[in-house]
């Protein structure tokens, strides 16, 4: 029976105004950048269910029985905000459950947790995301910073392997380049397999039961750039990774 993981996030709507002289116009649009993972972990005989952002808001589990159908819950560009502040807490003003403490209590119950980076992982841009205020902290094995983490390289900047590990078995020395990452800090809970300018860009921990892993650049671009996506080894980063967290 395949394995089932979770993906939450990694979608986006961009609203445009045009103007042309006196007259102007508008226009909306929808995006994922879902597919490049999910076909990856497709192909290494994982189930997948995704939820966009704009759905995980009300979809996201929000019972210890609904979240331990997974074998593995990953967070992908997707604020604290949206599992905290759900339809039904910030408009009517209901209590509902806090999804980051259900994330925790279900890695420590035997579960595991993969973030990936983005403008809306970590602590993110202009510090909105803030994982680092929320129980999800206790489960990352990095620290994640109190102002905005993006690291910037349009110039290209590339991870290199400091630790072997099976998490990454197989996976050659030689990276393709990154245009950008969440600056993270190591912490003793954790282990630092790879790094990006020094800072961690694969690390992974036991806690309770479960595991956690991080990797704190993008899955897709902008900040995984065409180089990494179309890389001959993309599918098998994301297998071992996974292998690994649900072995």
């Amino acid at each position: 029976m395949a394995k089932k993981v979770l993906i939450a996030g990694e979608s986006w709507m961009s609203y445009t105004t045009h103007v042309k002289g006196f007259d102007a116009f508008y226009t909306t649009v929808y995006e994922e950048g879902v597919g490049f993972i999910k076909k990856a972990m497709e192909k290494a005989g994982y189930e997948v269910d995704y939820l966009p952002n704009h759905v995980a808001s009300d979809k996201f589990p929000t019972t210890m029985e609904e979240i331990s159908k997974y074998d593995c819950v990953i967070l992908s560009d997707i604020g604290s905000n949206t599992l905290l502040l759900p339809h039904r807490t910030f408009v009517k003003g209901m209590k509902t459950p806090n999804r980051c403490d259900l994330i925790k209590d279900y890695v420590n119950g035997g579960g595991s947790f993969l973030m990936i980076g983005g403008y809306m992982s970590f602590t993110g841009i202009d510090a909105k995301t803030r994982y680092g205020q929320t129980s999800i902290k206790d489960i990352l094995p990095v620290k994640c910073l109190d102002i905005d983490d993006r690291s910037e390289h349009p110039e290209g900047i590339v991870p290199v392997t400091v630790k072997e590990h099976e998490a990454i078995e197989g996976l050659p020395k030689e990276w393709p380049h990154f245009l950008g990452y969440n600056k993270t800090k190591a912490v003793e809970t954790g282990e630092v397999l790879v790094t990006i300018g020094g800072d961690p860009f694969i690390a992974v921990g036991d806690f309770g039961e479960g595991k956690s892993a991080v990797f704190t650049s993008d899955c897709a671009p902008h900040w995984g750039s065409p180089e990494f996506v179309n890389w001959e080894f993309y599918d098998e980063l994301w297998k071992g990774l996974l292998d690994y967290l649900t072995k």
